[in-house]
């Protein structure tokens, strides 16, 4: 079954419950964006309830600010970690999130969220514009995926189709990125060494990237220091590194933390 991102139907989509939702965009608009409203009858139901995840507090001011008028903004978060726990917590129907989030990006963030609050819809705001970061994301179970660049009104139609039971991708990049299809089908672009690494694997790279001890990654993981140790021994095999740092400068280049 394919799917079309752009801020169209999908080919088969779930009934979803219904929202007063309206974005903000205006018709003839220099971005391109048509306004996007809901029907009289729809306005009367409740508002999208949303949660924001970004470790930059302007971002996720701005993020709040635009949608506060349409929508009830339920909180902030600031690492991965602390997302999983707001969002079991306060079960949004929209949970607006950075790849690259501390603790815990927002890949493997969202593939936990997958099947803790799997009723909560996602939509990443992000500067990663990677074809494999946008692939991931879908894969992961990503609803739609939203450029920092793009105008504001965008944000508000990517999460006025993901309500309509929708996928968008933003026009900025859609041409360059080969989507998979609904069976989650691998496409043809080539993942970076990441993809082979396990899932604590990954935990365990990004921690170590952000400057973080053994101890505090065993604390944080609630594992053994000597098991800590073992992950980055099978890390820095698989990946042929001989060093921190240059475990560091890895997950850096491949989009895991920021510099």
């Amino acid at each position: 079954m394919d799917y079309e991102y752009v801020g169209r139907a999908a080919t088969s989509v779930t009934s979803y419950p219904r929202y007063s939702f309206a974005a903000s965009a205006k018709p003839g608009g220099s971005n391109g964006l048509e306004e996007h409203r809901m029907p009289e009858d729809h306005r009367q139901q409740r508002r999208p309830r949303v949660l924001i995840a970004d470790e930059m507090a302007l971002i996720a001011a701005g993020t709040r600010a635009l949608l506060e008028p349409e929508c009830d903004v339920v909180g902030t978060v600031t690492d991965g970690r602390a997302l999983l726990i707001e969002a079991e917590h306060l079960r949004p129907d929209i949970i607006v999130l950075e790849i690259l989030l501390p603790l815990l990006n927002g890949l493997d963030a969202l593939r936990s969220l997958a099947t803790k609050v799997p009723e909560s819809k996602t939509v990443f705001l992000t500067a990663q514009e990677s074809s494999w970061h946008v692939t991931e994301a879908f894969k992961a179970g990503a609803s739609a995926y939203v450029l920092k660049r793009s105008q504001p009104a965008e944000l508000t139609q990517a999460i006025h189709a993901v309500l309509m039971g929708q996928r968008y991708l933003t026009p900025l990049i859609a041409k360059t990125v080969v989507m998979p299809d609904a069976s989650g089908a691998q496409d043809r672009t080539k993942s970076p060494a990441l993809s082979s690494l396990t899932p604590r694997q990954r935990e365990v790279l990004q921690l170590i990237a952000e400057g973080r001890g053994t101890k505090e990654v065993a604390t944080l993981l609630n594992i053994a220091v000597k098991t800590v140790e073992f992950h980055k021994f099978r890390i820095m095999d698989h990946l042929n590194l001989h060093s921190t740092v240059a475990l560091a400068k890895h997950a850096i280049v491949e989009g895991l933390v920021r510099l």
